[in-house]
């Protein structure tokens, strides 16, 4: 007989989200394992100083006495700035955290990392999604004030534990439509 598999339970929608500013830059990953393993990654795999992307895995190694306060667990965030994509006017290279929930707190985190900014927290609705879009389109961006082409906004819906993003110049095209 077949094992019984459980529909799962559908979130609703209208329940609270968080909207950051989506930052255009390379996915990058902390690991801190329970018996002190400290590892690099990115979106797709570990990184070393030797095999890098963007520099994340040697600033994180410079910087790893200091990322060790993260504690144990897998911690994301965009690795962003100077030579990686948009660039954002910046000189240096940052690395800015997506848990919003534990990493806002600047006395929380350490002192080498930033924390993607919260454009919006409250029930969500297409329609704040708008707004938060069209505030960042006419003021530029949050994490880097002057910066006027920001590249949109992540949206992570807490009951459905996902997140979803729209940008603000062509959302409704696929990413790799041309790979």
């Amino acid at each position: 007989m077949a094992e019984f598999l459980q529909f799962t339970k559908i979130p609703r929608l209208t329940r609270e989200c968080v909207i950051t500013e989506k930052i255009d830059g390379t996915n990058a990953c902390i690991y801190i394992g329970d018996d002190g393993e400290f590892l690099a990654g990115s979106r797709t795999r570990w990184v070393t100083p030797q095999d890098d992307n963007f520099g994340f895995a040697r600033w994180a190694y410079e910087h790893k006495d200091e990322l060790m306060r993260l504690g144990i667990g897998r911690h994301y965030g965009e690795w962003w700035g100077s030579g990686i994509q948009r660039g954002y006017g910046l000189k240096e290279k940052r690395w800015s955290l997506f848990n919003t929930s534990i990493w806002s707190d600047d006395a929380a985190r350490p002192a080498c990392c930033h924390v993607v900014p919260v454009l919006y927290r409250g029930p969500f609705t297409t329609e704040d999604v708008a707004v938060v879009l069209e505030s960042l389109k006419q003021n530029g961006s949050v994490a880097s004030p002057g910066f006027m082409k920001p590249e949109g906004v992540v949206i992570y819906h807490v009951a459905a534990s996902s997140y979803f993003k729209k940008t603000i110049e062509k959302d409704e095209e696929w990413k790799g439509k041309n790979a």
